[in-house]
């Protein structure tokens, strides 16, 4: 009996060393930051040990967690919702009941969920777009995206609804303002926001190009992996190096050949070399983000694994060219301290201003990655009503 107790004891040890990371001070609400990642890594390291023993793959466990937590389109005293499709891709709309005697502004919004998992049906992502709605008077649209899917499925997607929704008969079907839209997303979602804005305002083929767009703790290249905010938070709250690169990785192939490679910064074909221009955080992030790091350029062709989507703007809008970035409508970035993705954000922000696009970026000291996603019961943040505020209110005045 004592050495079973011993062996439960020296587990439980192990386990709790491996899921405790170490708060920082300025972060408030310690205790329920402590709770979520716990929860976060504990069901990390449970999709991890069932991928390992052939059960099912990470992702697919994660997804079902997730899906726990999933709404159905109830509509309120303020705001219609309901679910339908954008030429078969899913959306929920959230339609003000007011009356408006002019055309309202309209916000597009990708959410995130590491391009593996997630859903608009999440509480906190149905939270946000339906206090979206009241707040702006807007139509919200939730775009549902295609996480068992492989790029560019996903992007494949957006572009398509988004240019569905900005044709003349559907702005005039909801009322909007075809000089007010807007399109939005956080995290993998901020992605493929970043991505199809791109694309769109270059499309011939689009009449009504995009307004605005807001782009929450974005990520947004993947070909360094050891930049600044890698280092520092490498074992973050909530979302660690090696889960991002996992997830990331996904994003492209199930191949484990591509982490492996990422996680030692030699995963890009020597033929890349053009595109590390436009991500050298030596020249892109002010002094306070670079500290006492020391810029080393990624190994190329030391890799015999190659993808070409690595080289893709579309996957990675930060790689995308200046002449690209010029046609950008005004931008909203908010990027946050203790989070891996922190400077691509910053170093968007830098490459925008270059490149002479209006930005205003946002930069929570105390923030941690994925803070959106936690808005309601039972664990709500004040930081992630803090950060909805932010945006929803430079939305309502640049819109």
């Amino acid at each position: 009996m004592g050495f079973k107790t011993l062996c439960l004891g020296l587990f439980c040890v192990s386990f709790l060393s491996y899921i405790y990371t170490p708060i920082p001070d300025n972060i408030e609400e310690t205790w329920k930051v402590m709770a979520l990642d716990a929860v976060a890594k504990t069901c990390t390291l449970m999709a991890l040990c069932l991928e390992n023993v052939g059960v099912m793959r990470y992702e697919e466990f994660i997804s079902m967690i997730i899906s726990l937590d999933y709404t159905q389109p109830l509509s309120d005293e303020h705001v219609t919702v309901t679910d339908t499709a954008f030429v078969n891709v899913p959306v929920r709309l959230y339609i003000p009941r007011r009356t408006s005697e002019a055309p309202r502004r309209a916000v597009i919004y990708f959410h995130g969920g590491g391009f593996c998992f997630g859903s608009f049906k999440q509480r906190a992502f149905d939270f946000l777009n339906r206090w979206t709605a009241n707040k702006l008077d807007a139509v919200v649209v939730g775009m549902e995206l295609a996480p068992q899917h492989h790029f560019p499925a996903q992007f494949e997607d957006g572009i398509t609804a988004v240019k569905y929704f900005l044709q003349d008969e559907i702005l005039r079907k909801y009322g909007v303002d075809p000089t007010r839209v807007a399109i939005s997303g956080d995290s993998s979602g901020g992605t493929l926001a970043a991505a199809v804005t791109q694309q769109v305002q270059i499309d011939p083929e689009v009449k009504h190009k995009l307004k605005l767009q807001a782009l929450l703790y974005p990520g947004l290249q993947v070909i360094d992996t050891s930049l600044p905010s890698h280092r520092d938070n490498e074992h973050g709250v909530v979302l660690t190096r090696d889960i991002a690169i996992k997830l990331v990785s996904l994003f492209f192939t199930k191949d484990e050949a591509l982490p492996q490679a990422m996680r030692k910064n030699q995963h890009m074909p020597v033929e890349s070399r053009h595109l590390f221009q436009f991500v050298n955080w030596s020249t892109l992030l002010p002094d306070k983000y670079r500290k006492d790091h020391e810029y080393t350029e990624p190994v190329l062709g030391k890799s015999a694994y190659s993808l070409p989507a690595l080289m893709d703007p579309r996957a990675l809008p930060l790689l995308a060219d200046d002449a690209r970035l010029q046609h950008l409508p005004r931008t909203y970035i908010l990027t946050c301290q203790y989070d891996v993705l922190r400077d691509d954000g910053i170093m968007y922000v830098s490459r925008l201003q270059n490149v002479g696009v209006p930005v205003s970026h946002d930069h929570v000291e105390d923030g941690i990655h994925g803070a959106l996603s936690y808005m309601t019961s039972p664990l709500y943040l004040q930081l992630g009503l803090r950060i909805k505020d932010m945006y929803v209110s430079w939305m309502d005045k640049n819109l």
